[in-house]
């Protein structure tokens, strides 16, 4: 049961006022606070006004935000310099299977360009640091942003696809998987609980989505399943899965499976609430 005080409509006109007069979150919270409003409820009430995840709120005052992705919904979708297709649809978590956002070619030269500079991939720790995961058994690497002309042409296709400034990708990363190899069931976003959650976040805020990216199709498994709403996304060469989420989404649990026969090749790239 919820038993937060609710917001009154006069607050509510309040902030929407100052926010559309060019003053950030940071600030609105701040101003409430300033007139006797508890800070960590302040910064409840702005997040859930302006349909910001709450992390928004402690951003930079100065650093753009993206308050909403773009949920591609048309069944071809324009991503700058070609078309994509939108299979399939959900709306929680906000999901989108996207065909033909690679061609075979670039599959293969990201592929190349990858393969010398593979090592165990990691994950993030609880204090921000890095760590090797049991749950997560494959080799990768990550290009900088922009750091090649394929690289940069395809961080530019999914911030027109998605309509999310390049600044705010994280470096695409690149991953194989042999037969066995997995990424047991986890969140991309970061737990505010978590102690290195500030570390984390220093540098982009907080992650709001993420599009993975299948480079070839496995001759038997490596598909991403959101065990949560009952969905498995088979890995087709050029195909990608795009999925949206707010800190505390229980439904944007996904595991990528193990791979039975041959191998997987995926490229991901994460997305965050500011520039990173």
């Amino acid at each position: 049961m919820n038993t937060r005080p609710a917001i009154s409509p006069e607050l509510r006109e309040w902030i929407l006022a100052t926010s559309h007069a060019g003053h950030s979150p940071q600030t609105v919270a701040e101003l409430m606070r300033a007139h006797g409003y508890d800070p960590q409820r302040s910064r409840s009430i702005v997040a859930e006004v302006l349909e910001l995840p709450p992390a928004a709120v402690l951003a930079d005052a100065d650093a753009p935000l993206v308050r909403r992705t773009r949920h591609p919904a048309a069944p071809l979708a324009e991503a700058g310099d070609r078309k994509v297709k939108v299979a399939l649809s959900m709306d929680k978590p906000a999901l989108r299977v996207l065909d033909d956002l690679l061609s075979g070619e670039e599959c293969e030269e990201l592929i190349a360009l990858a393969t010398p500079h593979l090592a165990r991939a990691l994950t993030v720790n609880a204090t921000g640091g890095q760590q090797v995961d049991h749950r997560r058994t494959s080799v990768g690497m990550f290009f900088k942003l922009g750091e090649l002309p394929l690289v940069a042409r395809l961080e530019q296709r999914i911030a027109e696809l998605l309509d999310i400034p390049v600044s705010h990708g994280e470096g695409l990363q690149i991953l194989h998987y042999l037969p066995g190899q997995e990424y047991q069931p986890h969140y991309d976003w970061f737990d505010p609980e978590q102690p290195g959650y500030a570390t984390i976040t220093a540098r982009g805020g907080q992650r709001i989505a993420s599009v993975v990216m299948y480079l070839n199709t496995p001759e038997a498994g490596g598909g991403t399943a959101f065990p949560e709403v009952g969905l498995t996304v088979t890995a087709l060469r050029g195909s990608a899965v795009y999925f949206a989420y707010e800190a505390g989404d229980a439904s944007s649990l996904h595991a990528g499976l193990p791979v039975q026969r041959g191998e997987k090749w995926i490229a991901t790239k994460w997305l965050r609430e500011r520039p990173y």
